[in-house]
């Protein structure tokens, strides 16, 4: 008897927490590959859509990042679009810029190519880079499975460490009902 409730209450666990993921697909809790809190963050060196290539060494004098896995095809990372700016527009000025990267395979997705890229990058007059990771290398290494998803990675001494990863905030549908700031209050 015992056993057929442990394994009634483990069944329970298990349905409870698919039917939690799938109703909240925007927010990572944890990540089995990649960067954790509290790791040591790699740099990278990807073309943004002005053609320059761009890596956080290019920023000397940043307290650190937001760095934002999204993309021009995602529902999500289009309902997201806006407040990435707007956080770039409020931190790069305290020193944390926004750094957005899009990792799509663009034979999969061929709105996500870099010449799509350029133009909606032009088209929504984004105020930080947007940059191409075609590779999917940079994507892999810091284990994003979602768009839009976050890390704030801060600078400690010579270090680039992961002082955050998750969701931008708490309401993709409506940003005027968001009540928890995720990014804002890790980089705050």
């Amino acid at each position: 008897m015992m056993k057929k409730n442990l394994l009634l209450a483990f069944g329970l666990v298990a349905v409870a927490a698919v039917l939690f993921a799938s109703g909240n697909k925007e927010v990572i809790v944890s990540s089995t590959d990649g960067f954790g809190v509290g790791d040591k963050a790699s740099d990278f060196n990807l073309i943004n859509v002005d053609g320059k290539k761009i890596s956080m060494s290019n920023y000397e004098s940043a307290k650190g990042f937001i760095i934002v896995f999204t993309c021009n095809t995602c529902p999500f990372s289009k309902m997201y679009e806006k407040r990435i700016d707007q956080l770039n527009q409020k931190y790069e000025p305290k020193g944390f810029p926004v750094l957005a990267i899009n990792s799509n395979d663009k034979s999969k997705q061929p709105g996500d190519s870099y010449e799509e890229m350029i133009k909606r990058a032009k088209d929504k007059n984004y105020s930080f880079p947007y940059l191409y990771d075609e590779s999917q290398s940079v994507v892999t290494a810091y284990g994003a499975t979602r768009t839009p998803h976050v890390y704030v990675v801060s600078k400690k001494s010579a270090e680039l460490v992961v002082s955050y990863i998750g969701a931008i905030d708490d309401n993709h549908k409506d940003a005027n009902a968001v009540s928890k700031k995720y990014v804002e209050d890790a980089v705050d």
